[in-house]
């Protein structure tokens, strides 16, 4: 199942487990629908929050095990239920949708961690749950990850993201290199665009390798699937390098090719490789 707003996260890939892949793609479609109703279409933000809203009364009738729900939050209510899932992650989901929807700056690299555990790091927690590893130390460590990821998307997206009038780059390091939030792809702004940008690679490559050595712990096809998670987020930052940081020009992504080599390196990954 191709994830759009989740990219760097393959959800019920080949590598899941069948007995799995329905509670993800139960998970999957709670977060891709809500997502949508904070940023898709021409909705006003009232009408965007109030359709939060109704998931987090969705939410609080299953929390309630009252029946009557529709179809999709019956097949959340049923995976729920089949692997006592915790309802934390899901209202921390919403928590970070509604936030989309008033918030568009972030002043410090905090602020936008707080953003982070409840936009992405619910995701990686969920995940452990269904396979029965939700430990501290694993949950730490897929913390690091998942927010290493959201990051990893906040470069490559940062064009896209500025013609939607939101920057993800934290106020502060823009201002530490002098670059104006109003003006970040003027030609004149380049040399410190890239040395800005050259911190913002650095300090998420050391956040993902953090959490790496969950990667290497987990056994099966979990621990296979993390590791390309892992490998796919630093071969990403490897591709923004490659651009010279101006992913105003172009977008760096993952073509076949990369996958390849994601699969190779994640074969090959131990911890003494980190």
């Amino acid at each position: 199942m191709p994830v759009d707003h989740y990219e760097n996260f393959p959800v019920a890939s080949i590598l899941m487990p069948r007995r799995l892949r329905p509670a993800v793609e139960a998970i999957y479609a709670f977060a891709r629908s809500a997502d949508d109703i904070a940023d898709e279409g021409d909705a006003t933000p009232a009408q965007r929050l109030a359709g939060l809203a109704a998931y987090e009364e969705a939410l609080g009738r299953i929390e309630r095990a009252e029946s009557g729900h529709e179809p999709m939050f019956e097949r959340l209510a049923a995976a729920i239920a089949h692997h006592k899932l915790p309802l934390r992650p899901f209202y921390d989901l919403l928590s970070a949708f509604k936030q989309d929807v008033t918030v568009t700056r972030y002043q410090d690299y905090e602020t936008l961690l707080d953003y982070c555990a409840r936009s992405a790091n619910p995701v990686g927690r969920l995940m452990l749950h269904l396979y029965g590893a939700a430990s501290a130390d694993n949950v730490r460590d897929s913390d690091a990850i998942c927010s290493a990821l959201q990051i990893i998307n906040f470069l490559q997206d940062v064009a896209i993201d500025e013609h939607k009038e939101r920057i993800y780059l934290p106020m502060e390091d823009l201002l530490r290199y002098a670059l104006s939030p109003a003006h970040l792809a003027r030609p004149d702004n380049k040399a410190k665009w890239r040395a800005m940008m050259k911190f913002q690679v650095d300090r998420a490559r050391a956040l993902m390798l953090e959490g790496a050595p969950l990667a290497c712990r987990l056994k099966g096809r979990i621990g296979l699937e993390l590791r390309m998670v892992v490998q796919g987020g630093l071969r990403i930052l490897e591709a923004i390098e490659e651009v010279d940081y101006d992913v105003f020009l172009r977008r760096p992504k993952l073509k076949k090719r990369d996958w390849y080599k994601v699969f190779w390196r994640a074969l090959r990954m131990k911890p003494s490789s980190l």
